[in-house]
């Protein structure tokens, strides 16, 4: 059962970290090459929705939006608040690795004819991707812990689950920390992981060294 729970876990951190890299990766891009319109939009989405705290944000999901005629499941809820609280703190991720790239790359590409766009899709864009990993791991392992908030609105994911257990075990200490076990293990799992990609994609010529003293 409790297997079960961390699925639906899963689950969540997948398709909340998706949306929110879906809604971050434009974001960004307007907040370094936008006009200042378009800057003071995604910044003030951006500050917005990093100043909500998750559970506040979940409830005006699933219980705001219907006011309006807007409704969703509690899963999609989820997936939604999680998405867009994410959004606003990769925004910023990318925003510093699309600014770690050299300015004057940009300038060689648009000298040979690219694009702005062109020049920051095949140029920019690959290379902030890596420079994003490592923080990007962070914030993986903060919207996995996260989404236990899913509790709240009554999904059936892996904190939820092990309530029903205790409901019928009465044996509370031993669910809760088999719980943290399983978070601990996913956590681990998905630092190694990503860790793995970051050593695997790292650009030549940016890595760390040591300096003899």
């Amino acid at each position: 059962m409790l297997l079960k729970g961390t699925l639906v876990t899963v689950e969540l951190t997948i398709l909340g970290l998706g949306l929110g890299f879906l809604i971050a990766v434009p974001v960004s891009f307007a907040q370094v090459y936008g006009g200042r319109v378009a800057r003071l939009i995604c910044s003030l989405y951006e500050r917005t929705f990093r100043s909500i705290p998750l559970l506040v944000l979940l409830m005006l999901v699933f219980y705001g939006l219907p006011q309006i005629g807007i409704r969703f499941a509690p899963f999609v809820s989820c997936v939604l608040g999680l998405g867009i609280r994410s959004s606003a703190y990769q925004s910023q991720i990318f925003r510093g690795a699309i600014l770690s790239v050299g300015k004057g790359q940009t300038l060689a590409a648009l000298s040979i004819g690219m694009t702005p766009f062109e020049s920051f899709r095949y140029i920019v864009f690959p290379q902030a991707l890596r420079f994003s990993l490592a923080p990007w791991t962070n914030e993986f392992t903060i919207v996995l812990k996260d989404s236990s908030m899913a509790y709240a609105l009554g999904v059936v994911e892996l904190l939820r689950q092990g309530s029903y257990i205790i409901s019928t075990t009465y044996e509370p200490m031993v669910i809760f920390l088999t719980c943290a076990a399983i978070y601990l293990l996913m956590t681990l799992s998905a630092n190694k992981l990503m860790g793995y990609v970051e050593k695997k994609l790292q650009i030549p010529g940016f890595e760390t060294k040591e300096v003899s003293h």
